[in-house]
């Protein structure tokens, strides 16, 4: 191997991205287009604005954007969308696991629903889309899978049982993949951001803003947009000797 530089291009990369109809999704698919990759964007609901999302950033390039929907509970329609992303660009390189719900309540009044709802859709979406997606990636021997999880899977949460539980099993899996794939030119790592400016915190009370805001030592909640760096910086060649790995974009939060 050189010893000068490694690029974090990623022209001639193909990834795919789930999730990206907004919040962090959406920074992290412009983030990685931007690099010169080819990117396929999942939406479950938000259609409209994911297609139009994949129109614009196939305008600015370098690299090309589509959009599918994908329901990333059900195995046949996950294969589904990672085919696609194969003959579209003709290889599957990187793997952007983000796609996620939450549905908070404290656990003596949480339904059964509400329980499985975020543990399939967080944990097993994330199993299914990395099993579809690694056989190409081995066959290549290089691959790079990110896995979106939260501090919450690492502090907890009060009400967010299901979503904290969920999280917690992403960095495991992460860490247990990363061991079976290193030897395969593999790459597995997580991302675990604190509290974001997303839908998901868009709804919270004052009060609960201002509660969250004390827990972070930089005093602010992070944009998008501070994510998705960090996420196209591990999908470049320059991140190969980084994996099993779980970083923090908290501004503090588990320091503290």
């Amino acid at each position: 191997m050189s010893d000068g530089p490694v690029s974090t291009s990623l022209e001639g990369r193909s990834a795919v991205v789930t999730g990206a109809g907004a919040g962090i999704g959406r920074a992290i698919a412009m983030e990685l287009v931007a690099a010169g990759a080819d990117v396929l964007i999942t939406y479950r609901s938000k259609r409209e604005t994911t297609e139009a999302l994949a129109e614009e950033l196939t305008t600015l390039g370098p690299g090309s954007c589509r959009a599918s929907s994908l329901d990333i509970r059900q195995s046949e329609d996950v294969t589904r969308v990672i085919e696609e992303a194969k003959e579209t660009f003709e290889r599957l390189d990187i793997l952007v696991n983000n796609a996620g719900v939450t549905h908070d309540t404290l656990v003596m009044r949480m339904s059964e629903e509400a329980w499985d709802t975020v543990v399939e859709t967080n944990l097993r979406g994330t199993f299914l889309t990395s099993k579809a997606a690694l056989r190409g990636m081995i066959r290549a021997r290089w691959g790079r899978i990110i896995n979106v999880t939260s501090v919450v899977g690492r502090l907890g949460n009060p009400g967010q049982a299901n979503y904290a539980a969920a999280k917690a099993g992403i960095i495991g899996f992460t860490r247990s993949l990363a061991l079976e794939v290193a030897s395969r030119g593999i790459t597995v790592n997580a991302i675990a951001p604190g509290f974001v400016n997303t839908d998901m915190t868009a709804g919270l009370t004052e009060q609960q803003q201002e509660f969250l805001l004390g827990r972070i030592p930089m005093g602010r909640i992070a944009e998008p947009s501070e994510i998705a760096p960090l996420v196209a910086f591990l999908a470049s060649d320059a991140a190969g000797y980084i994996t099993g790995q779980t970083f923090n974009v908290d501004g503090g939060v588990i320091m503290s």
